[in-house]
């Protein structure tokens, strides 16, 4: 009934595997050879003794990692005070200086003028309890007679005119 002839129109399709042993062969190596390039791939990777970001010193960066979460610290109660200038300098100037999250500039007279109507005790009890984004004592660790004496070079660098606190007797 139908006249398609198909004996005729074979084509035949060949390719490179011909035998069963080449067939078992191409199976073989197309799961295994890669299954070792990957296991390679993560030896390599693995293999190297890196140091994590940044670490120069590996043992260092380790001992860094697992010290203890508290210490004692022992320092010399006899040590003498900073100046105003000292602390400024190792403290407040990170925001003083550029004017960081609304704090008045150093030297700036109209920034420190309504601050300094305030008076100095209300100053240093901003200043060693904080205020706004200025944490207590500035985040610094001084006694709060340093921490008077640089809220005083500040003040003063901003048209105030208190005078120099006068260090605490010593309790005997």
């Amino acid at each position: 009934m139908s006249d398609i002839n198909t004996s005729g129109h074979e084509e035949v399709h060949t390719g490179p595997i011909k035998t069963p042993k080449q067939l078992l062969q191409a199976v073989f190596l197309s799961f295994v050879v890669p299954v070792f390039l990957i296991i390679g791939i993560v030896y390599f990777v693995t293999s190297a003794n890196k140091p994590a970001a940044g670490a120069v010193d590996l043992e260092q960066a380790v001992t860094a990692r697992i010290q203890k979460v508290g210490r004692v610290e022992i320092r010399d109660a006899n040590r003498a005070m900073r100046t105003g200038e000292q602390v400024f300098g190792a403290v407040c100037t990170a925001c003083h200086t550029a004017g960081l999250v609304g704090a008045p500039k150093f030297g700036d007279a109209a920034a420190w003028a309504p601050r300094i109507k305030t008076g100095f005790d209300s100053l240093l009890n901003s200043a060693l309890k904080g205020k706004n984004a200025m944490p207590a004592q500035g985040g610094g660790d001084y006694a709060d007679f340093e921490i008077a004496r640089a809220i005083t070079y500040m003040a003063n660098a901003g048209g105030a005119k208190f005078p120099e606190p006068v260090q605490p007797a010593a309790a005997k």
